[in-house]
């Protein structure tokens, strides 16, 4: 710090002191240098004596190893010698395991050499399958091995060969024995089905009731049918009952399967016998060109397919995967298709009614036959019902003109009774029950007309002579009573359907009469219910049965009643329009007639007068014809008012507009038919009345300022509609109006008009714009 001061002789003064403490410094390290340089001596002077000792160290480490490696040089070759003495003894263990593995398959190959000898081919082929997959891996390397390998499939297809030659043989025993299998099986199946009816005749059984038989049930049912023999003439020889298995030896078929089994190729074996009775299937099928002359033509084309499918099924049965059901079914459809069209051809042929009967029963045996053994024989059934159906349609087309002669006699009005015998011939002929009637006094009224019990006593004639037929099918009563309630749906929803669906679209048929046909439609629909007690008291089958089909007459005349419907609002819109037609506004007046047009006044007294028809329609559709008819009337002014060929319109035509939809409101405020709810039916005519609304208030400030929120007071005027009108409005003024410029409120009026026009111009585009 002092140096800092500038003090005389500072600097000097510090420099000396400096020194001073350098020289002390010095001494210091030259102190501690000699301190420690006596210790470097020293250890040099120590590791200069060890030397000497390190030097005999490594001579007697030297030494002693080459002593140690002479010593261990015995140890090394009796350790070798040990070596190869157990790789020895190693060699000969693998050798004699060997030997073990070699014996076995040296005696399974004589065993199989005198198995081939005395024609065991299906042990062989066991033998050789132990031998390939068992004890030739093991050994598998050696030469003789080889040799064995590759004689064993040599032996394989020579058992093949053998096995398809015993095949084919029993193909062709089995295509000579189908005609005999199948008249045995179907023999059995009459013979049971004669004896089961006898039994429940017996037992006062319903005789329709059918009977399909097992192929079991065949074998077992051999003490029924003795039985059945006490009740014929003791004298009379009778066969043996024979199955299949008694005609045809099957050993063939089960050997060539085991062997084709048992060496891998079973789908071969299995695609090649499918293929050839596919062949046979063929042949069986195609019918002589004389079988329809006779019924024992038939017999023997029935007796062929019969006895085929009677041994495919004893083989899906008896072997385990060379026939399927899958196969057999498949099979069996395909000769199904041609059993029908051989059929359905043949059948068309035959004059005879003898021998369309014994045709139908034999076709009855035959389905039973094959029924029996798992086949489905719908499709044969259904050939029958073919017959039967074209029955039917006969009675169909003739109860359809039955049913057209009715309508066209019908007055359509309601069925007048003067007292109570005429009242209970019409209840007698049809199931009408209304309480509040029978209190009335005669005479009176019933509510439909005269085609209604007319056309429910001709759908009870058309079911006594549908049963005719199906009696004679010899079919349960249930499916009796299933073919009656399917024969009658058909009349109900074809034929009926269909009658009553051109009446409603006749033009003769007016708005009183289709009010009377909904009312015809209701009644026929509840008596159905009759219709099906009346079914089911023929076949003596309860309603409650589960598989009871039922009458679709609920759809059926529920859809004549919509069509009805429909064609109501179709001639009241038709007649809205008529006079909308004759409608003769002066659009250029200059002021309203100060009451309402003629033509609506008609209109709306023609709507009154209708509805009050319409007292005895459902009250929705006497609602919905009234709503219809006000949404029509209102839509017609509406395109009235907007119709393009109309170019000007002044405020008079508006003012004496307005006055006729007034009148149109207060018809619908009056509730021309009941039921409606507050101002519903007034809706209809929302749209006109906010749109006039605007015109003669002429509130634009206040339409253009709420437009868009939904407290809006016109929120139902769309702007291209009022666009539209305004134009028009406009339009008139200008014509009108010649020297409007020259008055100040006409100027501004037509001022007013044309700014409205343009927000109203901006507000169409800005809403195509955003669509």
């Amino acid at each position: 710090r002092s140096v800092y001061d500038d003090q005389p002789n500072a600097h000097q003064k510090f420099m000396e002191k400096l020194d001073a403490c350098i020289r002390n410094h010095d001494r210091e390290i030259e102190k501690m240098c000699n301190f420690h340089h006596q210790g470097f001596v020293d250890a040099i002077t120590e590791l200069l004596k060890v030397r000497a000792d390190a030097e005999k160290l490594k001579v007697q480490v030297t030494d002693t190893n080459r002593r140690l490696q002479d010593a261990g040089k015995e140890v090394i070759a009796q350790t070798e010698e040990i070596i190869r003495c157990r790789v020895q003894q190693r060699n000969i263990t693998t050798v004699v395991e060997k030997l073990q593995l070699c014996l076995p398959v040296l005696e399974m190959y004589s065993k199989l050499k005198e198995q081939m000898s005395v024609k065991r081919y299906y042990s062989a082929l066991k033998t050789m399958e132990q031998l390939e997959n068992l004890y030739l891996p093991r050994v598998s390397q050696y030469r003789f091995c080889q040799i064995m390998m590759e004689n064993l499939p040599k032996l394989r297809e020579e058992i093949k060969e053998i096995s398809m030659s015993d095949l084919k043989d029993f193909l062709e025993s089995i295509r000579k024995h189908s005609d005999r299998i199948g008249e045995t099986a179907m023999k059995q199946a009459q013979q049971q089905k004669t004896f089961s009816t006898a039994l429940q005749k017996q037992n006062n059984v319903n005789y329709g009731r059918n009977m399909h038989l097992g192929r079991n049930r065949i074998l077992e049912s051999k003490n029924e049918i003795t039985l059945k023999r006490t009740f014929e003439d003791e004298d009379e020889h009778e066969e043996e009952v024979l199955t299949a298995q008694d005609l045809v030896d099957f050993s063939p078929v089960y050997r060539c399967l085991h062997i084709y089994s048992v060496l891998g190729d079973g789908e071969i074996f299995e695609n090649y016998y499918r293929k050839q009775r596919r062949k046979q299937a063929r042949l069986v099928l195609q019918p002589q060109s004389s079988m329809h002359e006779t019924v024992e033509g038939y017999r023997r084309y029935f007796s062929q397919i019969v006895g085929f499918f009677v041994v495919e099924d004893h083989i899906l049965h008896v072997t385990q995967g060379l026939v399927t059901r899958t196969y057999t079914d498949e099979l069996w459809n395909m000769a199904l298709s041609k059993i029908i069209a051989v059929l359905r051809t043949h059948s068309s042929y035959c004059s005879d009614p003898d021998l369309v009967l014994e045709l139908k029963n034999l076709i009855v045996v035959f389905a039973d036959t094959l029924q029996g053994y798992g086949f489905p024989v719908n499709r044969l059934f259904d050939l029958l019902f073919e017959i039967r159906d074209q029955y039917n349609e006969t009675l169909l087309k003739k109860w359809s003109g039955l049913f057209r002669d009715i309508f066209e006699a019908d007055n359509y009005s309601p069925i007048p009774v003067a007292n109570e015998e005429e009242y209970r011939i019409v209840i007698s002929k049809f199931p009408f029950q209304d309480p509040e009637l029978d209190k009335q006094s005669f005479p009176k009224k019933l509510p439909m007309s005269q085609s209604v019990p007319q056309i429910y006593m001709q759908v009870k004639e058309f079911i006594y002579a549908s049963l005719k037929f199906s009696e004679s099918l010899h079919r349960s009563s249930t499916e009796i009573d299933d073919m009656l309630r399917k024969s009658t749906n058909l009349l109900l929803t074809r034929t009926l359907s269909s009658c009553l669906q051109n009446l409603i679209k006749k033009p003769h048929i007016g708005l009183t009469e289709l009010v009377q046909i909904i009312i015809n439609t209701t009644h026929l629909e509840q008596a159905c219910k009759y219709l099906e007690d009346f079914i089911s008291n023929i076949t003596n089958i309860s309603q409650l049965t589960v598989h009871t089909a039922r009458l679709y007459g609920l759809s059926t005349f529920k859809d004549a009643r919509h069509a009805a419907e429909g064609e109501i609002y179709t001639k009241l819109n038709q007649k809205i329009d008529e006079f909308i037609q004759i409608a003769d506004y002066d659009w250029t007046m200059s002021e309203s007639d100060g009451r309402a047009s003629g033509y609506l006044m008609d209109l709306i007294n023609f709507l009154r007068s209708t509805f009050q028809v319409f007292t005895h329609l459902p009250g929705k559709v006497a609602q919905t014809a009234c709503m219809s008819a006000c949404q029509h009337l209102s839509m017609s002014l509406m395109q009235m008012l907007l119709d393009s060929e109309l170019k000007q319109i002044s405020m008079g035509a508006i003012q004496q507009f307005n006055l006729d939809v007034i009148q149109c409101e207060l018809f619908a405020s009056s509730e021309p038919v009941p039921g409606f709810q507050g101002d519903t039916l007034q809706l209809a005519f929302i749209d006109l009345r906010q749109l006039l609304d605007l015109f003669m208030v002429w509130d634009w400030s206040t339409y253009l300022a709420d437009y868009g929120q939904a407290t809006s007071k016109y929120l139902r005027v769309n702007p291209s509609t009022a666009l539209t009108l305004l134009e028009k409005i406009k339009d008139s003024n200008k014509k009108n109006n010649i020297f409007a410029q020259f008055r100040k409120n006409d100027r501004d009026k037509q001022k007013l008009i044309e700014t409205v026009v343009k927000q109203l111009r901006s507000l169409v585009n800005g809403m195509s714009q955003h669509t």
